[in-house]
């Protein structure tokens, strides 16, 4: 039988191993992410789930929820409507991050959670 619809895809969950969830959770929380849920469904498990402000997709931290090395993910990307109200929100939080640079696609900044994942904030450009 064929499909009468063409087959979507959402993304809705990214894993970030990370070594202390505590510290990683109060880092996210601090930069605006909401936290959704918090549970150790198993008594070797932690899982919290974090969605960035207005994001249909959200991310989520842990024990025993990837086998993925803590800080080896690169490239997760936020897009924002002012990237210097980001750049400025970061700072004011304490965490290092880049000055904002016109890349010729979009202007971003740069930062990396307390394990090294690394994360790239963009305003699309106009037009």
């Amino acid at each position: 039988m064929t499909a009468t619809h063409p087959l979507t895809m959402e993304i809705q969950l990214v894993m970030l191993p990370v070594t202390d969830v505590d510290r990683a959770k109060e880092f996210y929380t601090r930069i605006g992410f909401h936290a959704d849920h918090d549970a150790s469904p198993f008594p070797d498990m932690r899982y919290v789930q974090l969605t960035p402000p207005g994001s249909a997709c959200s991310i989520a931290i842990g024990r025993n929820i990837t086998s993925a090395a803590p800080g080896s993910v690169e490239g997760m990307l936020v897009v924002v409507q002012d990237v210097q109200a980001a750049y400025e929100m970061l700072l004011s939080a304490g965490v290092e991050a880049t000055p904002v640079k016109d890349e010729g696609w979009g202007l971003f900044t740069y930062f990396a959670d307390p394990d090294g994942n690394r994360w790239a904030v963009q305003q699309l450009p106009v037009g």
